[in-house]
């Protein structure tokens, strides 16, 4: 456990983090401050929207309330260059459903991903999703597309899960320390609070990652492979949690290449082979014709049934 003296150094070094600088800029923020004062509640909050993406001031109002966490996919196309990823995709993530995203190497499965998120934008069709409007959509892309390298420690990290309540041109709220230890202890890594991420071992970083999407409490979670290297006791933990996120209403969707694993946590699958083969009940979906139409061969181990790119 984190002794007090560890907390309160963690406070102060987040404290200096969202700063902006620190005393170099202090009569830059002063101004601000006194301009963001002279306007009225609704221009503050379209100012701070504006220049601070993912502020949401509703959210300082109280608990969330879950919102419409469903998204609907209409003949979506996706391509790199002359490189179509996606085509014809249609369907629907219902809300607080639990979804796996299967299929063999070069499926279009990260890229479905990324367009869900609005990071891609398709060739043609549309992705509805309220979630994504009102930035209560959260995305966790493979570790490799992360940089470890960032000074910045795991509590750093899961404390910007709540940047939606304060941005970058106001101060991070008196709750914020309590939130982020309890985020912490919840995954089990509340000893490392002040550790750089860059020391964290594979599965540490992902509970962290997984601490920091406790704090960001969206509607909509978008996963790319989130137990990938990561130890079997690990995983079963993360997915503990992923249970009571779709318990409290909400909708997941997960990148994943185990398919005893999905078949035992996710009672709906998206079967993905640049088209949809089959989408709806898992045990439908992984049905040994749908492989087989998909080219995955079942019974053959993890590292041959998939590749690492999607």
């Amino acid at each position: 456990m984190a002794n007090s003296s560890d907390g309160a150094r963690w406070r102060r070094s987040f404290s200096d983090m969202v700063s902006l600088g620190g005393a170099a800029i202090a009569p830059l923020r002063r101004g601000l401050a006194v301009l963001l004062s002279a306007l009225s509640d609704r221009a503050q909050a379209a100012f701070a929207r504006h220049f601070d993406g993912g502020y949401d001031p509703s959210a300082l109002d109280g608990p969330a309330q879950r919102g419409d966490g469903g998204i609907a996919v209409r003949n979506l196309s996706v391509g790199y260059g002359e490189h179509l990823a996606l085509e014809g995709v249609t369907g629907d993530f219902a809300p607080a459903s639990m979804t796996a995203i299967v299929g063999p190497n070069g499926a279009g499965k990260s890229t479905l991903l990324k367009v869900l998120a609005g990071i891609v934008r398709p060739m043609a069709g549309e992705v509805t999703c309220a979630a994504l409007a009102r930035h209560r959509l959260a995305y966790l892309p493979q570790q490799a597309e992360l940089d470890r390298g960032f000074p910045i420690t795991l509590g750093e990290l899961v404390a910007l899960g709540d940047w939606r309540n304060f941005g970058s041109v106001r101060e991070p709220p008196p709750r914020l320390a309590a939130s982020v230890h309890e985020a912490v202890a919840t995954v089990g890594l509340e000893a490392l609070i002040n550790r750089q991420i860059s020391e964290l071992s594979v599965g540490q970083f992902q509970r962290a990652l997984f601490a920091r999407l406790l704090l960001q409490d969206a509607d909509v979670i978008l996963l790319d492979e989130p137990f990938a290297a990561v130890d079997e006791s690990t995983t079963d933990e993360l997915l503990s949690l992923l249970q009571r996120w779709r318990e409290k209403g909400q909708t997941i969707v997960a990148v994943l290449h185990d398919l005893d694993r999905v078949r035992l946590h996710f009672p709906s699958t998206l079967l993905l082979a640049r088209s949809p083969i089959a989408w709806g009940d898992t045990s439908l979906s992984l049905s040994a014709d749908n492989l087989a139409r998909a080219h995955i061969t079942p019974g053959l181990p993890e590292r041959g049934r998939f590749g690492r790119a999607a």
